[in-house]
């Protein structure tokens, strides 16, 4: 049985910088695409940052607009686990947010899709205020 697991939540100010984790058991994606996702009150869920695998050891990764420069997706293949680093947070970061993993070999654009992922981790919240 697949599981995902985040960790890393939390409150933190403006400006701030958090890491979230996601621990994955039960098979490994490292040749699947891997991405984080934040959901808010009332609105559909968001890809902030996604990953594929493109061959040998490299990943094509894609931020959203939104936190580009200040996002950065990591991961550990030996270890299983997809990572969130968050710099620079802004009142507007705040969210659940969730790691997701695809069955599927996904091309550029399906990647930002919510539907394409089949693998959801239970969500961590991050707040971001003074």
């Amino acid at each position: 049985q697949v599981q995902l697991v985040e960790s890393g939540g939390g409150l933190v100010q403006p400006g701030g910088s958090l890491s979230l984790s996601c621990a994955v058991t039960g098979r490994s994606f490292s040749n699947y695409p891997m991405a984080w996702f934040r959901q808010v009150p009332g609105k559909e869920r968001e890809c902030v940052v996604t990953s594929r695998w493109i061959g040998g050891s490299a990943y094509q990764k894609l931020s959203a607009n939104s936190v580009k420069g200040r996002f950065t997706i990591s991961r550990d293949s030996a270890k299983n686990t997809v990572s969130l680093q968050m710099n620079n947070l802004r009142p507007e970061d705040t969210a659940v947010y969730y790691c997701a993993a695809s069955d599927l070999r996904l091309t550029t654009g399906a990647m930002w899709n919510a539907a394409n992922y089949e693998h959801w981790g239970q969500g961590t919240q991050v707040t971001v205020s003074s």
